[in-house]
């Protein structure tokens, strides 16, 4: 499986690599972001995120899977500029992806509480959604979406969000008592990863897959 991957440097973005990386299925990984991965690897190879996807078509052809998980916290944003980073960003990754790959199958966290009806008061739910149901009507060969709840960091990983870095420090003792108190509630990055990874190779029944989901694939 060939791969492109948006968002390699954060949280989640850190474990869908790192299990990439160790799939020996996975032939080849094409990160674009904002920042240069500090990870060396025969398989792996960068782009930056350009402000055009016109300009690097040439390389994103030929690829079975795409997984996206670039974003940005919505704490202190305007609906506007949230959308613009979120969903118009994320569509015009994805509408050259469907035009140039065909065959190719879409991945993209967006996370537990997304409002599919795109009319519920929480904003960063409503554009999820919009977000959301915009890409599962491209013409993808499939396209699923992971609503992962919280997320413990595994392997090193950490959050470039200072507030979730203080957050995973204080309830890091807690964290395994509470996975098995609320296993449906909880995910890790390592499980994550695999279970975006299974789904990229063997697809699942249903195009958004919940906590539990998530779980039983891991």
């Amino acid at each position: 499986m060939k791969a492109i991957l948006f968002g390699a440097s954060g949280m989640v973005g850190q474990g869908v690599l790192r299990e990439c990386l160790l799939d020996p299925e996975v032939e080849s990984i094409l990160s674009i972001g904002r920042n240069t991965l500090p990870e060396t690897a025969a398989k792996l190879h960068q782009i930056q995120l350009p402000s055009d996807f016109s300009s690097i078509e040439p390389e994103l052809t030929g690829y079975d899977a795409c997984f996206f998980v670039l974003g940005v916290s919505s704490a202190g944003m305007s609906e506007a500029d949230y959308t613009r980073i979120t969903c118009d960003l994320t569509l015009a990754a994805a509408e050259t992806l469907a035009r140039l790959n065909t065959a190719m199958t879409f991945l993209y966290v967006s996370g537990a509480g997304t409002d599919s009806s795109e009319k519920g008061s929480t904003m960063w739910a409503r554009v999820k959604g919009r977000t959301e149901n915009a890409l599962l009507r491209l013409p993808f060969k499939a396209a699923y979406m992971f609503r992962p709840g919280f997320i413990q960091p595994l392997h090193g990983i950490q959050s470039k969000t200072r507030l979730y870095r203080i957050i995973y420090t204080i309830s890091a003792p807690l964290t395994p008592i509470l996975r098995k108190l609320f296993p449906s509630h909880i995910t890790t990055t390592e499980q994550l990863g695999k279970a975006m990874l299974q789904v990229a190779k063997h697809g699942y029944p249903k195009p958004i897959l919940e906590m539990p989901d998530i779980t039983s694939l891991a």
